[in-house]
Order: structure tokens, then C-alpha cells, then sequence
């Protein structure tokens, strides 16, 4: 009995410190606020999300909520705002990790591009094209299905002025795929500044 306790243990741990590293990596970063964004992990039925308005920076033990993968609970009010999304996405894709961020310069061009499409090497490379979803005035709950079935064939999508939901087997993947798209986007607009385009 205390053996399979101290499993439990070192296994929530070790997942609690997965959510503390990428939340961490995404706020130092400057891709989400103090109390924006969003992360999430598929676990058997269930998905352990972060909760509503938590500072991903600084996530404690309390900060991630367990709910049903098909239905609502009691607990789940206390999860993300963005908890159906992730729902919609895990029902419709093999993703067993995902991230929702604020990356500026992505959610600057998704205002005026349909497709993100990265000229330097590291973004053709892992993020070769980032399409666009939504339209002014939509969030991602308005487009949950369209960004579930997006997800299917691109490893991260932008909505419309909103931001990017990234999807992976793994939460440190979906930080690279983040970061990858925001360096080239940053790249975009250095080069627009240069008359480049």
C-alpha cells in the first residue's frame, strides 16, 4: 500500500513539474500575461487542465484541476475558461498535451494573414505554416471543432487576434512549437520593417 502511494506521489509530481516548466518557459518568454493562457494534459478519460485565472508563471499544486474528458463535473467550473476547446481537441485528434499562449508578433500577422508562413530556416523546419482560424469577434469556443480538426494536420494553429492552442504527445513540445512560430514571426516583422516582404 505505501509503496503504490509513493508511485502516486513521485508521478503527480513529476507531472505537476512538467506544467511548472512550460508555464514558466511561456511567461519568462513574454507569450502569455500574468493570468492569461492556458495548459492542459490528457490523462487515460480524464485531462488535468490549469485552472480559471491561475498565473501559469508560478503554478502550485492547486493550480491544476482533474475533469472529465466527455461531460462536466463538479470541478469543473474552477478550469479554464478554455476547458471545451481542450475537450474538442482531445476528442478529435491524438494529442495528449496542449497550450493555448498569447505570442505577440503571431497574434499581430494572424490579423493579416490567413497562413503564417516562416522565411528562416529553425520555422521551416518545425512550424513550416501556421494557418489562421476565426475572424473578428470570434474565440475559440465560437471555432473549438475547426481548431480540433486544424490540429490534426498542423502541430499549432492562431486564432484570429486571440492567439495559438499547440498540440503535442508531450507539454515541453508544444513549448517548442510555440516558441519556434513566435521567432519567426518576430523574424516576419523585422524583415517587413526592412521593406522586405
Amino acid at each position: 500500500m505505501q509503496e503504490s502511494f509513493q508511485e502516486s506521489f513521485i508521478a503527480d509530481t513529476a507531472i505537476l513539474s512538467q506544467f511548472q516548466a512550460v508555464g514558466r518557459g511561456l511567461f519568462q518568454r513574454g507569450l502569455i500575461s500574468s493570468h492569461s493562457g492556458n495548459l492542459s494534459m490528457l490523462l487515460e478519460d480524464k485531462l488535468l487542465i490549469t485552472r480559471r485565472g491561475c498565473m501559469l508563471g508560478d503554478i502550485r499544486d492547486l493550480d491544476l484541476v482533474e475533469t472529465r474528458l466527455d461531460r462536466s463535473d463538479r470541478i469543473s467550473p474552477l478550469a479554464s475558461s478554455e476547458l471545451q476547446v481542450h475537450r474538442t481537441i482531445y476528442q478529435n485528434t491524438k494529442s495528449r498535451a496542449l497550450v493555448h499562449a498569447h505570442p505577440p508578433h503571431a497574434i499581430a500577422l494572424s490579423l493579416t494573414e490567413k497562413v503564417v508562413t516562416p522565411r528562416d530556416g529553425e520555422g521551416m523546419g518545425l512550424v513550416p505554416s501556421v494557418p489562421v482560424l476565426g475572424g473578428a469577434g470570434i474565440t475559440p469556443r465560437d471555432i473549438a471543432d475547426p481548431i480540433a480538426e486544424a490540429l490534426r494536420d498542423y502541430p499549432i494553429v492562431l486564432v484570429y487576434g486571440y492567439g495559438c492552442f499547440a498540440a503535442s504527445q508531450l507539454l515541453e513540445e508544444t513549448l517548442l512549437w510555440i516558441t519556434a512560430m513566435e521567432e519567426s514571426c518576430h523574424i516576419l516583422f523585422l524583415l517587413k520593417s526592412l521593406g522586405n516582404h
